[in-house]
């Protein structure tokens, strides 16, 4: 299996892509390859999916075309957002790019099998350290590959409908994977990632977590004791 981090897309707000933001002097995204080598995957299963060469200094980069932009007025209701998923045959993890990420919860994410699609992302109750008041989406685990384009291209024939109340995103691509009612989502239907692991919209949102995640110096872990 191969592990892409989502790094695509078109951020206007962004003088920089927010998967650069440091954490502990460290980029999102370097921290996220770095806790992917620890859980035991190879260096040479790691890929970045971006439209930006910038990432290049961090793994080899899977270009393609993205039209996702986080303006919601120009991408609502039109599935665009599924463009995030790079096209491949292989098996493939889908790792999304602006999630500051646990080591635990990176382990739960490669260990946990699977022989179709899975899906991970928080879910009520929430750790106390989890800084968002609604649950975020982590990471997708594709083995069927056929069977997940089969699932986006529903999901956007469905958007088109009218069928969402929103532009399509992780949360109603899984309602089409598991045959679920449109716009309820079903908490117990996915693997549950429940401590600091947190998408970020803002650097005030890297603020908030930042307490909660060891520094690493060297081979050295300190905690916090968030």
């Amino acid at each position: 299996m191969i592990y892409i981090i989502m790094c695509g897309g078109v951020y206007p707000a962004w003088v920089r892509p927010r998967q650069l933001l440091e954490i502990h002097n460290e980029p999102i995204v370097a921290r996220t390859i770095r806790l992917l080598e620890e859980a035991g995957v190879d260096k040479s299963q790691i890929y970045i999916s971006s439209n930006d060469p910038v990432f290049e200094e961090f793994a080899p980069v899977l270009y393609h075309n993205n039209r996702y932009v986080t303006n919601i007025k120009d991408t609502n209701n039109n599935g665009y957002w599924t463009d995030c998923f790079y096209p491949t045959d292989e098996p493939a993890c889908y790792i999304f790019g602006d999630v500051v990420f646990s080591p635990e919860a990176i382990k739960k994410i490669v260990n946990t099998p699977t022989d179709d699609i899975q899906f991970f992302a928080s879910a009520p109750p929430f750790d106390e350290r989890y800084t968002k008041p609604w649950a975020e989406p982590f990471a997708y685990k594709v083995v069927k590959q056929g069977h997940f384009r089969a699932c986006i291209r529903l999901c956007e024939t469905m958007a088109k409908q009218g069928a969402f109340r929103r532009k399509p995103i992780a949360w109603e691509l899984w309602q089409v994977v598991t045959c679920c009612k449109p716009n309820v989502i079903d908490y117990k239907s996915y693997v549950a990632i429940n401590d600091y692991t947190c998408d970020v919209d803002s650097a005030d949102d890297l603020r908030k977590i930042e307490p909660f995640v060891p520094y690493t110096v060297g081979t050295e872990t300190v905690d916090y004791g968030g």
